[in-house]
């Protein structure tokens, strides 16, 4: 058995009716290129021999009352790959209205915890992004969805790796072995031994604490520190979420993107935050609602090369001003650079493994306890803690195939909590920008004009390089 960290576990605790807490991605596939042609079943073929070596895809959770640390995953010996990939078709016109439509009522579906906790949805009459419906050969599209306690950004990403190649024949991978059964006295005692040594880890958490507190309050006062929590202002998308979901899409020309970058001597990241900025800029101005001070969006932050701890999920967090009180393009590009690097000085500061030791110490009842608090002062009108969830991703710049079809994009979509109901997620992938966006129809059921406000914010930028 492997025990779960407290950070995963943690997302298995916030967990609620309305706030389903797994990522997923939607892939565009071209079918022509699976050897043999598509069909249903040689893809599931393909996809049952990958998992023989993905223990994480035949892993389920086990747990008991008598257990006082956090559950463990153990091998799923009845696993079956059907009780996990569902086939459906869409309506004609089969474009990404469509799509998006099918893909947000998965999204917010949750998942089964007595099983391994992923889905895969194939998606089939699809015409594809910009694709003439009428044609004759369509694409189809994959929706994933895997549980946040699974999966980070990095584990999702060598995931997806695993069902992915770089040649459309590519044989599988060897298996690999699972983590194998445990008794429930065998994870209670366990659980126990855990518990009791708690204290002695929180020796050394309590000293690395202090010292990024007292770290802060010298940066703080020589300007040098990222925004604070509590300092954004509240928008239409933060409040309470409910337990629906709406996505949106887009996809992007990477060259323009680092056209971008090399000509104002910023890094890609830059020109992400700037794009979804002027892309939240002008939908919030036409709706006449945008703030006078800037957006603050939050940004995972990889820690797998500076962590030694055990756990899927391997991030710390900054931060960041989108600036989007800037009109012009340029300006509010170099703003964002110089917040970005100040951002990333004081983040690198924070012990890369202080949110996941604190998070070990807290029992399931904190988690439920504080989100139940923090829920109802949403309702009474308290400012944000941020304003949405940022996330960028790189992926590989070559031709992708999975399970046989060329991958012709990837659209990640993160997950939305109470108070931040937006989640906007980039991926670079073999020479395009893909650019998935999750949030609740009941606060922005206009998702598809912030997502088509993307392409004119690149062409602004690309404008400004002239």
């Amino acid at each position: 058995m492997q025990r779960l960290s407290g950070l995963d576990a943690s997302f298995l605790y916030l967990e609620t009716a309305a706030q389903p807490l797994h990522v997923c991605s939607i892939l565009e596939l071209d079918t022509t290129t699976m050897p043999g042609g598509y069909t249903f079943d040689r893809f599931r073929d393909g996809l049952n021999l990958r998992i023989k070596a993905m223990p994480e895809f035949r892993e389920k959770l086990a747990d008991n009352r008598f257990n006082l640390d956090h559950p463990v995953w153990v091998e799923d010996k009845d696993f079956d790959v059907d009780r996990h990939l569902h086939r459906i078709g869409l309506p004609s016109p089969g474009g990404r209205v469509e799509l998006a439509q099918i893909c947000g009522h998965i999204a917010s579906l949750p998942l089964d915890r007595s099983r391994p906790l992923w889905e895969m949805w194939v998606i089939e009459n699809y015409c594809g992004t910009g694709a003439d419906p009428d044609a004759e050969q369509c694409r189809i599209a994959v929706m994933t969805k895997v549980h946040h306690a699974s999966v980070d950004g990095v584990t999702g990403a060598n995931l997806l790796s695993k069902l992915c190649s770089t040649e459309p024949d590519a044989p599988p991978p060897d298996p690999v072995d699972g983590p194998g059964d445990a008794t429930g006295l065998e994870i209670a005692v366990s659980g126990a031994v855990r518990f009791a040594t708690r204290p002695l880890r929180l020796t050394n958490v309590v000293p690395a604490t202090v010292s990024t507190v007292v770290d802060t309050v010298r940066r703080a006062r020589n300007g040098l520190t990222m925004a604070s929590p509590f300092s954004a202002p509240k928008t239409a998308f933060n409040a309470n979420v409910t337990s629906h979901r709406n996505v949106a899409f887009t996809q992007l020309d990477l060259e323009d993107v680092k056209t971008v970058k090399n000509h104002f001597g910023v890094k890609v990241n830059d020109v992400v935050m700037a794009l979804v900025s002027g892309g939240l800029r002008a939908f919030l101005l036409e709706r006449g609602e945008l703030p006078g001070n800037s957006l603050v969006a939050m940004v995972p932050v990889s820690v797998h090369e500076r962590s030694d701890r055990p756990g899927r999920n391997q991030v710390s967090g900054m931060f960041s001003r989108l600036e989007t009180n800037i009109d012009d393009p340029a300006e509010r590009l170099r703003a964002i650079a110089d917040a970005n690097g100040v951002a990333k000085q004081h983040s690198s500061a924070i012990g890369a493994t202080l949110l996941q030791d604190w998070t070990q110490f807290a029992a399931p009842a904190v988690f439920g306890a504080a989100m139940r608090v923090y829920a109802s002062s949403r309702l009474g009108g308290a400012r944000p803690v941020h304003n949405l969830v940022v996330s960028n991703v790189p992926g590989p710049q070559m031709p992708l195939y999975m399970l046989g079809c060329e991958v012709k994009a990837m659209y990640p979509l993160g997950p939305i909590f109470h108070g931040s109901g937006l989640n906007m997620t980039v991926m670079s992938l073999n020479g395009n920008l893909d650019v998935g966006m999750v949030s609740c129809p009941e606060l922005l059921p206009d998702l598809w004009t912030l997502a088509d406000n993307f392409a004119p914010a690149l062409a602004e930028l690309v404008d400004a390089t002239r």
